[in-house]
């Protein structure tokens, strides 16, 4: 029998009203003035699209896709597309503004984005997905470009999707474009380190904030929701520094191992399997995978979807560090409920920017039309992540805020000291 990863339990939250109230925090802590207040919150240009799309079966299917530009202040706008059934405009709203902070914190000079086409790729053929994305590229052709709009890989696509796209826009361009897209394959300019990156990012979030709790790695276990791309290389290169890893999870269903499971062998049968760890023998089968959440672990990593930490189960979590690998895990409503137990939270938008981080390297490198190496990339990657947390946890320490907000100020603050400076209308 299949076990399902249980829907998670919403909040009846909106996401863009979840990510203003997180926003509203640190306004107010900055002093923010209204006019900039207001610039700010609002997204720059927002786009739907229909596509009509031939089948294979020859039928004309209608597809519905959105582009939300939320901010170029600080530069282009970056950001993912996704492909889900589940994808809503005040999602994407959401997940664009969530990137202009993530770009903000780690200081790079990108404004944020966010794309989608409301579709099941899983039952989708590989052409048929190919014509979608070709069509969704042209349908965009004003908003992207390297100088404007930048997409990457996000739920449901990948370098194939976007390979798809960096050729449709070059042939509208006469020319090959490859830095209007980022997350492509390494023979098209694809960066070194891009596919761990945004793992790395939460394995070195959460190894600055164990050293500022005194925890020693070799002796912390963690629990992983999310064995996907994030999860995967969370664990792996959590699991390389010492760190025990009691709990992974996936769309089959959590597994357990109090001895620690073997994260390397997880991820070989998970690539043998067809990227699922059902039948894993290497731990238990979970009776709720909803447990994984609550587990008595050291470390908690949500590296799968959405608010999956809710009022539901915020008050039975017993990690003293939770690092946000997904976007939005935790629920506003959670929030105090996770502070008054004095868990340390390293927010998403600080703990999953090394994604973002080396798509901005991958950018820079088909800028200059140079490769740089493995070893390069990787060390770069990670002092703007450790320079990036030491600057938040100053700011938590200034304002007496969580990590949370105060990830939230050093975004907000940059991003209206530069609008402050170029001045509006």
């Amino acid at each position: 029998m299949a076990y399902k990863e249980p829907a998670p339990i919403k909040d009846k939250e909106n996401p863009f009203e979840s990510m203003m109230s997180r926003f509203n925090i640190a306004a107010e802590c900055l002093g923010l003035d209204d006019d900039t207040y207001n610039v700010l919150k609002s997204p720059a240009r927002q786009v739907i699209v229909n596509m009509p799309i031939t089948m294979d079966d020859g039928s004309v299917r209608v597809f519905e896709g959105f582009r939300v530009v939320h901010s170029t202040i600080l530069g282009p706008s970056k950001g993912g597309i996704r492909y889900d059934k589940g994808v809503f405009l005040d999602e994407v709203k959401a997940l664009a503004a969530w990137m202009t902070w993530k770009c903000a914190v780690v200081d790079i000079p990108y404004g944020g984005a966010k794309g989608g086409i409301i579709c099941d790729p899983t039952t989708m053929s590989a052409a048929e997905l190919e014509r979608l994305t070709r069509a969704y590229t042209l349908a965009l052709i004003d908003t992207f470009g390297p100088d404007q709009d930048i997409p990457a890989p996000d739920m449901g696509t990948g370098p194939r999707e976007m390979a798809w796209l960096m050729d449709e826009y070059s042939k509208t361009k006469g020319m090959t474009v490859n830095s209007v897209v980022t997350g492509k394959p390494l023979v098209l300019g694809g960066s070194l380190g891009r596919v761990e990156a945004t793992g790395r990012g939460v394995m070195v979030s959460a190894m600055a904030a164990m050293e500022k709790l005194g925890m020693d790695p070799t002796k912390s276990t963690a629990a992983i929701q999310g064995f996907g791309n994030v999860g995967s290389w969370a664990a792996k290169l959590l699991f390389d520094k010492g760190v025990k890893i009691l709990a992974v999870s996936d769309i089959t269903g959590a597994y357990w191992n109090e001895n620690g499971i073997d994260i390397d062998a997880a991820i070989e049968y998970k690539n043998a399997h067809k990227g699922r760890l059902e039948g894993f023998k290497g731990a238990e089968l979970m009776a709720d995978p909803g447990d994984l959440l609550t587990s008595k672990v050291d470390v908690l990593v949500p590296a799968a979807v959405e608010d999956v930490i809710t009022i539901a189960n915020a008050d039975k979590i017993q990690a003293r560090l939770i690092v946000e690998g997904a976007n939005g895990p935790t629920s506003a409503n959670a929030d105090k409920i996770i502070n008054e137990k004095g868990i340390m939270v390293v927010p998403d938008i600080l703990a999953n920017s090394g994604g973002v981080t080396v798509s901005y390297f991958e950018w820079v490198q088909n800028r200059l039309g140079y490769k740089w190496t493995l070893e390069l990339v990787t060390e770069r990657a990670e002092r703007i992540m450790t320079d990036a947390f030491e600057k938040v946890y100053a700011t938590s320490q200034k304002y007496n805020v969580t990590m949370r907000i105060a990830a939230y100020i050093v975004a907000i603050d940059k991003v209206a000291q530069t609008y402050k400076f170029r001045g509006g209308f």
